[in-house]
């Protein structure tokens, strides 16, 4: 009986952080296909929506199972960003080429993480670019969600200049207000109620207008299976295809790192529990991501709230993953989200994503400027490409100048020439 006891009161925990997890991300189901299906990217939201929640469903689904660990698992923040208006809109990539990177990045992401590879990779990587590419990559979305609510606007003199402040503007601060109201308070329903109060405030004023139907079949005919294998393999796609394989290895590495530190998830060596099955599952996220028809899918930060209310094991996972199913027959009420309702959802995501920016030191200049230089280029030239592949450039030629050329690893100095070569492609191929 005490054993029948303990296991339903086990149960009922990982069910409750399980649930807790998925609500504090559920925020991803509305807010990916608004980013992806951006007017000029050629994809469809409804699909987008579709390939969003099976990717979340069956890699959260399998981080449980196989990993053994409580961390969800979905389309990344910011690199949908890249994806959409850096390749697609920017670059003028057809998006099915665009998820052929995405899944030939998963498959190099699954050979680093089977191999030695990846310890080398990670340990090579200096800490001040891991921290200043999450900074940038805040930024990144912070500026597309300004923008997004009309706040930041093009200009031909200054680039950018301030905009009119729109009556949807002013909503969209009302958003941003309860977001952080609820973000204080810990609570998980924080970005779904400011969308929530936002689009029922734009239906009352009539600014949009309620769908046909609440509910619809899951769209598998637009993006599913849409990619375009061998486009991706020329080589002047390689530096977008690094570019997001060393993404997701960083923000995997550091999800799984941050959260098994915060949350007591370590191995008896100190080591985050399980992280090679994580990282494994990590990579047939972004490589399964291209299949579905949607960006790079990433282990969430998130997961510490489920975490935190007691979730230890694979379980935590299953329920989170059951969460998502019945999303799948929601996208008309998604599509019904204006932007300047996820707008705010960007800015504060991008601000959580920069406060890691504390943990730079910016006393020592041969590794103050090329964390600075990481964090400002990724937004300024719309691509988290250039902010890496130059971190890596001036990590190195500073180190060398400055005498302290023996303090850097092999593995760094060969990423530094790789990415040389990358930028000399771009060049060329801009040219």
């Amino acid at each position: 009986m005490k054993f029948q006891l303990w296991n339903k009161s086990f149960l009922f925990r990982e069910a409750i952080a399980g649930v807790t997890t998925f609500f504090t991300m559920a925020y991803i189901i509305f807010v990916n296909p608004a980013i992806l299906a951006s007017p000029g990217t050629g994809m469809d939201f409804e699909g987008v929506l579709t390939a969003t929640v099976i990717l979340s469903f069956s890699m959260t689904l399998l981080m449980g199972l196989y990993a053994k660990l409580p961390f969800a698992v979905a389309p990344g923040m910011g690199i949908n960003a890249f994806f959409a208006y850096s390749l697609i809109i920017g670059q003028k990539i057809p998006f099915s080429t665009a998820l052929g990177m995405i899944f030939w990045a998963g498959v190099f992401f699954i050979l680093v993480s089977v191999t030695p590879i990846r310890e080398g990779i990670a340990r090579a990587i200096p800490h001040n670019l891991r921290i200043a590419s999450a900074a940038g990559i805040g930024l990144f979305l912070s500026f597309i969600g300004l923008k997004n609510l009309g706040l930041v606007v093009a200009d031909p003199v200054t680039f950018v200049k301030v905009g009119t402040i729109q009556k949807t503007t002013l909503l969209g601060f009302l958003g941003l207000a309860i977001n952080l109201y609820l973000l204080r308070r810990k609570n998980p329903l924080a970005f779904l109620a400011g969308m929530a109060v936002v689009t029922l405030l734009a239906l009352v004023f009539g600014w949009i207008h309620p769908p046909e139907s609440y509910l619809k079949l899951p769209n598998f005919s637009s993006v599913f299976l849409k990619l375009d294998f061998t486009s991706p393999l020329q080589i002047v796609f390689l530096p977008a295809i690094i570019s997001i394989l060393f993404t997701d290895l960083f923000d995997s590495i550091s999800t799984f790192i941050g959260v098994a530190h915060a949350c007591d998830l370590k191995d008896e060596n100190e080591e985050p529990k399980n992280l090679k099955q994580g990282l494994i599952v990590d990579a047939i996220a972004t490589m399964t991501a291209g299949l579905f028809g949607t960006s790079s899918g990433t282990a969430y930060i998130e997961s510490s709230a489920g975490i935190e209310m007691g979730g230890r094991t694979g379980l935590t996972s299953v329920f989170t993953a059951l969460c998502f199913l019945p999303c799948l027959f929601l996208s008309p009420v998604a599509s019904m989200v204006p932007s300047y309702a996820t707008a705010p959802v960007l800015i504060l995501v991008g601000g959580l994503m920069f406060k890691t920016v504390r943990e730079l030191s910016f006393e020592i200049l041969e590794e103050s400027i090329p964390a600075y230089l990481t964090i400002i280029l990724i937004p300024l030239t719309f691509s988290i490409t250039q902010g890496i592949l130059w971190g890596f450039i001036s990590h190195v030629a500073l180190f060398t100048l400055s005498g302290r050329r023996k303090e850097l690893p092999p593995v760094l100095i060969i990423l530094a020439l790789v990415s040389v070569g990358l930028l000399a492609i771009e060049t060329w191929k801009a040219h």
